[in-house]
């Protein structure tokens, strides 16, 4: 790495850090019991850290984006293999959206949990959990593919 960008990102990282501690002590002079008991301290000592951090992470994620889209760019080779790798993950997506239940949600007596009817939002949280399913399974598969396979290399 350039030894210039290396001092940049490093004077970057000392200053969110220097702010970061300038928050965590002001939290620590006032006490966790008088944070926890009034609003008005909690509005002017955690809500600005909390913001603070809401910054950071969306400008790291902007940041992360755009050297990731740039990397893409200027590798058509790594392209195609993202596409690809991204279409596989679609599909495996519709199979697990043809496959979930759009029916209500019920408890162990039989009756409909709150916010648990039939209905697309039902839909799409089973999904959910298949295709958590499928992704969990084809990685188990691979990984025992790779075991398998080393067992036999030796």
């Amino acid at each position: 790495m350039n030894s210039k960008v290396s001092k940049i990102l490093s004077l970057v990282s000392g200053f969110i850090g220097l702010v970061a501690i300038y928050f965590l002590t002001r939290i620590i002079m006032e006490g966790d019991d008088a944070v926890k008991e009034s609003l008005e301290l909690q509005n002017s000592l955690v809500s600005p850290f909390v913001s603070f951090a809401k910054i950071i992470l969306i400008i790291t994620t902007i940041v992360a984006l755009v050297f990731s889209l740039w990397n893409l760019i200027k590798h058509p080779k790594l392209l195609k293999k993202t596409l690809a790798s991204v279409g596989i993950l679609a599909v495996l997506l519709i199979f697990a959206y043809a496959i979930s239940s759009d029916a209500e949600v019920t408890n162990m007596s039989g009756n409909v949990i709150k916010d648990g009817e039939a209905g697309s939002t039902s839909k799409w949280v089973s999904t959910g959990i298949w295709y958590s399913m499928v992704l969990g399974g084809v990685g188990l598969g691979f990984f025992l593919w790779d075991f398998v396979k080393s067992l036999v290399s030796k």
